[in-house]
């Protein structure tokens, strides 16, 4: 097994091309060997305000969107998604064993986020992603501290992509 992505759009104001899903791809290789995962999935979907509004509020108690949530796969925590599964056969006994977590972008909040920024939409969502994918492995940015470690790691992927401001 190697890193994988699989993905869905969920939203329908912004086309995704394949060149952002191939880029997306690269981020992911280059931040799994960053943090020495060579091994795993991640699910990504793009969608609106208004769903990551309701899954904001649902999920961390904010009623408000967001740009980014993720849901770690490997974390035993109370505010984990539920998953609900049939194991058909025993060999199956564990579908979610490779499984990182679920990243999930509000096309909408990047787009303003991308013209904020004066960058593209493009370079947003891999940020975003990114950043997503950290979420998943554990990191945060509770503090001063953190952010600034979560940042750096971040800024160095994206510049190995090739995704500069």
């Amino acid at each position: 097994m190697s890193l994988q992505l699989e993905w869905s759009n969920d939203q329908d104001k912004q086309e995704i091309p394949d060149a952002w899903i191939s880029k997306l791809e690269q981020l992911l290789l280059l931040a799994g060997e960053s943090e020495g995962i060579a091994d795993g999935e991640v699910s990504l979907t793009f969608t609106s305000d208004e769903e990551i509004h309701e899954l904001n509020r649902e999920y961390r108690g904010i009623d408000r969107p967001t740009d980014v949530l993720s849901f770690a796969m490997q974390e035993e925590g109370v505010d984990e998604l539920d998953i609900i599964f049939e194991v058909e056969h025993e060999e199956d006994a564990d579908p979610i064993s490779g499984m990182l977590g679920d990243i999930i972008i509000s096309v909408d909040t990047a787009l303003a986020q991308s013209e904020e920024y004066g960058h593209s939409l493009e370079r947003e969502i891999g940020f975003l992603f990114v950043h997503g994918f950290l979420h998943l492995i554990g990191y945060d940015h509770q503090d001063d501290e953190t952010e600034a470690e979560m940042t750096a790691k971040q800024e160095a992927i994206l510049q190995k992509a090739g995704l500069t401001r």
